[in-house]
């Protein structure tokens, strides 16, 4: 087998691995999930699993990393062809609130990757903190928001976001706090406008 061939194959073996462990996790979550019917669903063995991941916990991690690139893509996307810098910001912050509402979102990234993973997450923290400060030093220059410490401001809004976002996925009703939560970020985001 050439080495194209054998890291072709370890890669079709690791995307099989995470996109079960995704249906799986999305549905059933974590605790609920049996490795055995997991390898079993994607056709593979246990052994297969803890080769490429370590444990469950590791397939878990990959699963959050391809989720959280999705949802970066997303948002970046919002920004892309856009000359209304504003605008894209706000929309960019509602929509990671109204992402919580995804149900893959809310099993995955915002339940079970918090309490399994705990410090794990915090690179997916600080890299949404990083993109924020960066849009937020775009809006100081263009004069569009109050100047103010942007990595200070960030961790403000990111951890509004997010606590916003457990909020909302916690509820049976997601969409109630949803509504809610986009009242009081307009409020929040139009403080930071230069009057």
């Amino acid at each position: 087998m050439s080495p194209r061939q054998r890291a072709e194959m370890i890669e079709e073996t690791r995307s099989k691995l995470i996109a079960s462990a995704r249906q799986a996790f999305g549905s059933l979550g974590y605790a609920n999930t049996s490795m055995d019917e997991l390898t079993a669903e994607a056709g593979l063995t246990r052994g297969a699993l803890y080769h490429h991941f370590g444990d469950k916990k590791g397939l878990l991690a990959a699963v959050v990393e391809q989720l959280d690139a999705e949802m970066d893509q997303r948002l970046e996307a919002i920004s892309r062809g856009t000359d209304d810098l504003w605008g894209a910001f706000v929309q960019r912050c509602r929509t990671y609130l109204e992402m919580a509402q995804e149900a893959e979102i809310q099993r995955i990234v915002l339940q079970d990757a918090r309490s399994v993973l705990g410090d794990l997450t915090e690179a997916s923290e600080e890299r949404c903190v990083l993109s924020l400060s960066g849009l937020l030093d775009e809006l100081m220059q263009a004069g569009l928001v109050v100047k103010a410490p942007s990595e200070a401001l960030a961790r403000l809004i990111n951890g509004s976001l997010l606590d916003a976002s457990l909020w909302i996925a916690r509820d049976e009703h997601p969409g109630q706090r949803l509504q809610q939560a986009l009242v009081g970020l307009e409020v929040l985001l139009q403080g930071l406008r230069v009057r």
